[in-house]
């Protein structure tokens, strides 16, 4: 049973105090009250005098004990002792656990955060958007009567806590447990509902046991393998990064040169599975935007190899031949050089010895970059002759073979036949290197330029015929040559037909410490690869001091020889485990399937849990994530579909993106090199000015623009900036909440505008909301006493609600309903507030109409909503009430706006009932001051009245007189 939490009861779970220094600390008062009061029906109105300048301008520590010492007058409602309570009970109850035995009839909704990264700087503002729009719908879903999984864990292994280490030789695990425990305090701060007895953490051991389970599932089906690659190795962070953590060739954390390196290292055949991954997108309800970039990523193309005869410097073939491709086939007659990555395995043999040395320092300098810069298509094309020649197939002409790192050497076969007249990237070659240009595919209209720019569309063919081969495509479509050429390539034996894939087999090792085993071990004998036994697992990482780099592309693991050396259990000779780990996204990739059967410590997940809760209903997180992350999870939910372990072949049914929470605008003025400040619309080279940061107190706003209050003339710059530490403009919930309390702070981050799009934070702007929470609070609660505290229970509520109050309630339940189940939070409050506003206008206030607005607004504000419905006699949460439900019938209008013309012409409109008669209609008509004057003293010859429509008044008109005006 619930058990009421007295006020006066001391909590352990209190909100921070407000920091002297706070930039959110409240604001001194203009007006101070004074005991005195005259009360109104709900409304006090304090007298009041004036706080003089030096009261307001006291030292930080008075204002802060003057904070303390009026607190309860100051406060719109008293959220300083709802919130721990209720968070405090919330706790106590387990109100929002799952329980692992539960009624499967019912119907079912997991909704998910994306996994978090637990970093030392803790949450900011812009971090609970999205976990108060996933709270607001789990909550919702409760109350409909659904059996709810809403969890919360951590993705905790990873770069930043071992930097931090080798930083400050602290070890990773006491950084990240501290860092988990800072922001579990934080998300409780907030009153999220979360089933905290499933959290879960990637690095525990009894987590990652099962990632490594994984592991050895993806070996024995071929699917992990080992393979030399070239990588981008970051020597300072003695790791290899993927392409998405390079930024301008260096590394993205830390800024440290990257460079490109072959190494061994393991893989997972992701290629394997690229068609399920692009044939299951069109099932899921996720942003168009992502599916797109998912199959841009996969890359899907059909086209075909074809083979290059290699010529020695007397021009004759030499037993070398390397293979190109193309999307393009029915080009190839206007291919009039060939391009080979840097990296390409006979880049070394094929080279003269006259470009040798211009060839091997190209290949250095390219492997600085990441493949990301090397396909930018801005970026300026560079690359070098290799002082080689092959033979074009198709007509026999000699073409020169260059290398430029605009191909890469993992896609395709890192080989192409460049074609500048259809090409844009080999068109900007051609034209800086002076290569010949040779269109061979016309247009439509029969004409174009191949000089000035490459077409490539699609068209007739041209230039495309060569007696010596055999072939000939003049005049056919572009798609009828190309099936025309692969049909040729194959019959001669100078290629094949080939699907071709831009997503590339997943680099799986990282030379760090902090990650998870890989479950292998290597002979030293043979050398040969051997899984560890299913019951060896977990592989545990050995505990370390030192976590630096080695230097030498060995992982800080091998350090630790006496867990390195171990035994081969089948022959008994000795062998080493491999002391790379795997990258942080392993144990994100099923992290929502643990959760279902959280402590199972014989299986991955239960076959009939896992039945039940998957797929994951609703999947909330950053856009950032579209690819990789989600790429990722799909594969490897795949491969478990495959091995039997999940029941559905997707993961995650609806993916919904929060838009980001930008810092507050700054203001920023240019001054010149004469110390003077110069308006922005005259500025061109912002280089050559000096920029300041310009206080909001000192600007206005002009039209369309923004400038200084002392001097209109000088326009600003306003932006608003992602939040991070280095700019200054973090927001820390921390801080909102101590002043303004957690129903506030989401309520605020909901209204701001639609869920899914960016928006700037405005402290100020917070202010709107919690007056309304206060509004909401005075109406039920009433108003506070002299002494700035709020009575027990609430003012006087009436039994019977009238129906015009019904339909103002229904038509609130309506929209908030449909608001929140379409994500459209903002809308939502809104319906809240006008109806909030309509309430304040009655004199009465039904029970029952109260009552459901309170359990409407619960969603959204939790803790104000129980203490609401514990003050209206409840003795139990309302976490599980039945969540109001709509009755059509109070969305009708029961009037209408009814046109009333006089002899034909539409002198005025009547507000009438639906079921208004004609002779009401016509009193009320006659009723009407402006209608009144065209009647009075006027005989009525018919009346036409077409219920709900028109009425017509027909006058006899030999007596009609014009009416006065």
């Amino acid at each position: 049973m619930f058990t009421q939490i007295q006020s006066s009861a001391r909590l352990q779970l209190l909100p921070p105090p407000v920091p002297p220094y706070s930039p959110l600390r409240r604001r001194p008062p203009l007006y101070r009250c004074h005991r005195s009061c005259a009360s109104f029906r709900r409304l006090r109105v304090f007298s009041c005098t004036k706080v003089t300048t030096n009261e307001k301008n006291s030292t930080p520590g008075a204002e802060s004990r003057e904070f303390s010492e009026e607190d309860e007058v100051r406060r719109a409602y008293p959220f300083h002792e709802i919130e721990p309570k209720w968070q405090r009970h919330w706790e106590e109850t387990k109100t929002f656990r799952t329980p692992d035995e539960i009624d499967t009839s019912k119907p079912k909704f997991y909704v998910l955060d994306m996994f978090p990264y637990p970093s030392g700087a803790g949450l900011h503002v812009g971090h609970p958007l999205g976990y108060t729009a996933t709270d607001i719908l789990a909550r919702l879903k409760r109350m409909q009567g659904f059996n709810v999984l809403h969890p919360m864990g951590w993705d905790a292994f990873g770069l930043p806590a071992e930097q931090y280490a080798i930083e400050t030789g602290t070890h990773p695990k006491t950084t990240t447990k501290r860092n988990i425990d800072r922001f579990r305090s934080q998300l409780k701060l907030l009153g999220f509902s979360y089933d905290w007895d499933r959290e879960i953490s990637t690095t525990e051991p009894e987590y990652y046991k099962w990632t490594q389970w994984i592991f050895l599932q993806l070996l024995k089906r071929g699917l992990a393998f080992q393979a030399e690659v070239p990588v981008n190795w970051c020597p300072a962070l003695g790791t290899v990064l993927a392409n998405e953590e390079i930024v301008d060739g260096v590394s993205e954390r830390g800024g440290h040169p990257v460079i490109r390196k072959p190494m061994r290292q393991w893989m997972l055949k992701i290629t394997a599975y690229a068609d399920r991954l692009l044939e299951d997108l069109d099932g899921l309800d996720w942003p168009e935007s992502v599916k797109e970039m998912q199959r841009n990523w996969i890359g899907k193309s059909e086209g075909a190899e074809m083979q290059f005869g290699i010529l020695d410097i007397d021009g004759r073939e030499r037993d070398v031949k390397f293979t190109v491709y193309t999307t393009r086939p029915d080009t190839i007659f206007g291919a009039t050089y060939l391009v080979l990555a840097p990296e390409h395995v006979l880049l070394s043999t094929i080279a003269s010895d006259a470009q040798r040395k211009d060839v091997e320092e190209y290949k250095e300098l390219a492997s600085r970059k990441s493949d990301l810069e090397r396909t930018e298509l801005q970026k300026e094309k560079s690359g070098v002759f290799s002082g080689c020649y092959a033979r074009n197939p198709a007509n026999g002409i000699t073409i020169p073979i260059w290398v430029a790192d605009y191909v890469l050497g993992s896609y395709g076969t890192g080989a192409i036949m460049a074609v500048p007249a259809h090409d844009t990237r080999d068109h900007e070659f051609a034209l800086k290197y002076n290569i010949p240009i040779c269109g061979v595919v016309i247009p439509e209209n029969g004409s174009f330029s191949y000089f000035e720019e490459a077409y490539a569309g699609e068209g007739t063919m041209i230039n495309s015929s060569s007696p010596t081969s055999g072939l000939d495509i003049n005049g056919l479509p572009s798609k009828d040559a190309a099936a025309k050429v692969i049909d040729w390539l194959e019959e001669t034996g100078n290629g094949i037909r080939k699907v071709n894939y831009k997503l590339r087999d997943w680099l799986f090792a990282r030379q760090r410490y902090w990650g998870e085993p890989i479950p292998v071990i290597f002979r030293d004998d043979t050398g040969e690869c051997i899984p560890i036994s299913e019951a060896e697992l977990p592989l545990t990482l050995p505990e370390l001091d030192d976590f630096t780099p080695t230097g030498t592309g060995e992982p800080p693991l091998a350090k630790a020889l006496s867990w390195v050396q171990t035994i081969d259990p089948a022959s008994g000779g000795s062998a080493r485990r491999e002391t790379n780990t795997m990258p942080q996204w392993a144990g994100s990739c099923w992290y929502y399937l643990r959760f279902m059967d959280p402590s199972n410590s014989n299986t991955l997940v239960d076959k009939e849990k896992e039945k039940y809760w998957s797929p994951v209903d609703v999947y909330v997180g950053g856009a950032e994530h579209a690819v990789l992350h989600l790429l990722y999870a799909r594969f490897w939910h795949k491969v478990l579909y495959d091995v039997g372990v999940v029941s559905t072949k997707e993961p995650f049914q609806c993916v919904i993106n929060q838009g980001i929470i930008l810092g507050e605008v700054q203001y920023t003025a240019f001054k010149g090199s004469d110390g003077n400040l110069v308006s922005a619309d005259s500025v061109d080279d912002t280089s050559m000015f000096s920029q300041e940061i310009v206080p909001e107190e000192k600007v206005m706003k002009s039209g369309d623009s923004f400038v200084l209050k002392e001097n209109p003339s000088i326009r600003l710059i306003a932006r608003a900036y992602k939040m991070s530490k280095s700019r200054g403009n973090v927001v820390n919930p921390d801080d909102v909440v101590s002043q303004y309390g957690a129903d506030s702070l989401r309520l605020y981050e909901m209204f701001m505008g639609p869920f899914r799009d960016s928006k700037t934070w405005s402290t100020s702007g917070i202010d709107g909301v919690h007056r309304f929470l206060a509004r909401v609070w005075r109406l039920i609660v009433g108003s506070p006493s002299v002494d700035g505290k709020f009575k027990v229970g609430t003012v006087n509520l009436t039994e019977e609600p009238s129906t015009e109050q019904l339909r103002s309630l229904h038509r609130c339940i309506n929209k908030v309903t449909e608001e929140i189940e379409g994500t459209r939070f903002n809308t939502g409050i809104s319906a809240m507030m006008e109806f909030i506003n309509a309430a304040n206008k009655w004199d009465k206030l039904p029970r029952l109409v109260i009552e459901q607005f309170v359990l409407l607004l619960s969603p959204y504000a939790p803790h104000m909503a129980e203490e609401l419905w514990c003050r209206l006699g409840h003795s139990t949460s309302l976490a599980y009430e039945p969540y109001p439900k709509v009755n059509p019938d109070y969305l009708k209008e029961s009037t209408v706006v009814l046109p009333v013309q006089i002899n034909g012409r539409t002198r005025g409109t009547i507000q009438v009932e639906k079921t208004c008669t004609e002779e009401d209609a016509f009193i009320l008509a006659s009723m009407d001051s402006k209608l009144s004057k065209f009647l009075n003293g006027e005989t009525i010859k018919k009346r036409i009245f077409v219920p709900g429509k028109i009425l017509n008044i027909i006058l006899d008109t030999k007596s009609v007189k014009v009416a006065q005006r």
